[in-house]
């Protein structure tokens, strides 16, 4: 296997270069994989989808309802909720003991990947908007700024990220399990600008009370921000760390994942947004009956 390149990547080839030697040169000293437990809470939205949002909340309602305070002191919020997917790569152990209950997780897996017994918290996304916030979480991080066009991204975009699977198939998976009493899903733009009705949804699915103004609280530590002014929590400090000892990609990169703005998906190119939307009509379609996103996502919105 080629070495690592010891720059960002160039190409998506390249970055496949890079990946395959971090992976190879995994210490395991602390690894240890994921040794489930009845009631463990299973974030898993797709890639760039409000996973890191949606960490947030889930923490902090934990963090307020068994202290009555927030908690910030952490370095990678990945740290509180652990990501099985990166867990080799970081040498991480994911059986780590974990500051409140319940125990949380971050993935970006279909339902059928995920520990059976456990609870599920997914918020879904317009495709398009995806694409371009992918994109921008890549560029200048993993791949070098401008190297590869939005265009050229098609293949990373279908990838969706460590250890997760394609956009249709995960948000198939969890549509199926829309009324299942173990899973919340929702539409990410109505949990991000419904933020109290979020949490009050979440603390109930997770059957945990808000003492006081715990709500408010919460409700200002989940703001776009509140997260922007805090973003060196939220831009994977575990993985930059590893990237840069072990395959010199710069741990200074700009992988936040909390955006000053939203994207817009609007941007997607035409042919591109053509393959996404030839795509939907296909596989989506069919299965939900909704000819787009937006119709899909009404359907999950509150009245």
């Amino acid at each position: 296997m080629p070495g690592p390149l010891n720059r960002r990547a160039r190409t998506i080839e390249e970055m496949g270069i890079n990946m395959g030697a971090l992976a190879a040169s995994a210490p395991q000293v602390h690894y240890r994989t994921l040794d489930p437990q009845l009631g463990d809470v299973f974030i898993t939205s797709w890639a760039k989808s409000g996973t890191t949002m949606m960490q947030q909340m889930f923490h902090q309602i934990r963090m307020v309802a068994a202290t009555g305070a927030g908690d910030m002191d952490f370095d990678d919020i990945s740290r509180m909720t652990p990501w099985e997917d990166t867990a080799l790569v970081l040498d991480f152990d994911m059986n780590v003991a974990q500051r409140a209950h319940p125990r949380g997780f971050k993935s970006h897996r279909e339902y059928e990947r995920l520990p059976a017994g456990g609870r599920y918290i997914i918020s879904l996304r317009d495709p398009h908007e995806t694409y371009i916030s992918l994109h921008r979480f890549f560029s200048g991080w993993h791949i070098e700024e401008g190297a590869i066009s939005l265009e050229e991204f098609f293949p990373l975009w279908l990838g969706g990220g460590p250890g997760g699977c394609d956009y249709f198939t995960h948000l198939l998976s969890w549509y199926a399990r829309r009324s299942e009493p173990d899973t919340l899903l929702v539409n990410y733009r109505w949990a991000a600008k419904n933020r109290a009705a979020m949490i009050a949804r979440m603390a109930a699915f997770l059957g945990l009370e808000l003492p006081g103004e715990g709500a408010a609280l919460v409700e200002h530590m989940t703001s776009r921000e509140f997260m922007h002014a805090h973003k060196d929590r939220f831009d994977d400090a575990m993985m930059c760390k590893v990237l840069e000892e072990r395959i010199g990609v710069p741990a200074a990169s700009d992988s936040s994942k909390v955006q000053a703005v939203g994207s817009d998906g609007s941007a997607v190119p035409p042919a591109v947004a053509a393959q996404i939307d030839a795509m939907w009509a296909e596989r989506v379609t069919p299965v939900t009956g909704h000819k787009d996103y937006a119709t899909l996502a009404a359907s999950l919105d509150p009245a």
